[in-house]
């Protein structure tokens, strides 16, 4: 397998220190995410946003075990009220690496685990998938928040307590109109 991956990228690691079963190595950086995790339009952690790392690469057996704290702050619009909203998410991460030709990539099918490729460590999978698995499914202002007006479009919290729209049944939208020709009539 030929190496694809930058080492130069944020979240690639050269494990080669790694190699002896617990052996370790602390990370701890801000680093701008590379990409936007999530749906764009809606919720997501933005391209370049600061991820905050806190993971520990070990070396174990099989490969190298990363585990530890990925914390960041998505952004989108309430599903509701359409106000923009903040979250700062806090994640844990633990995924395992397994080395090139190891019992471990032997017995499990590609996608199942993690590898490494040569001695380079893509953490980026599981970041994303971490961070977008801790995003809400519908992201709120607020748990009570009350949304829009379904008439006018105005967000309710922006409108009197007495809000309302007439509305006229269609059945006896005839009769209203028979009723207004009737009161036309009597003024004249």
């Amino acid at each position: 397998m030929t190496t694809a991956l930058d080492p130069a990228a944020p979240l690639v690691f050269d494990t080669t220190e790694l190699r002896g079963a617990g052996t370790m190595m602390h990370i701890a950086r801000e680093i701008p995410a590379p990409e936007a995790y999530g749906l764009e339009a809606v919720f997501a952690v933005p391209k370049g946003a600061v991820l905050d790392l806190d993971i520990t690469l070990t070396g174990v057996s099989e490969g190298v075990l990363a585990a530890g704290q990925v914390e960041a702050v998505a952004e989108g619009e309430c599903a509701r009220c359409l106000a923009p909203v903040q979250d700062a998410l806090s994640v844990e991460v633990q995924e395992l690496y397994a080395y090139e030709g190891s019992v471990t990539e032997a017995t499990t099918e590609a996608d199942e685990i993690m590898r490494l490729e040569g001695d380079l460590l893509d953490l980026e999978p599981a970041v994303r998938d971490a961070l977008v698995l801790a995003m809400p499914v519908t992201p709120l202002c607020r748990p009570d928040c009350p949304g829009l007006c379904a008439e006018c479009g105005v967000p309710w919290d922006e409108l009197p307590d007495d809000h309302v729209h007439e509305t006229v049944d269609p059945r006896w939208a005839g009769l209203e109109k028979l009723r207004l020709a009737g009161n036309d009539g009597e003024s004249k």
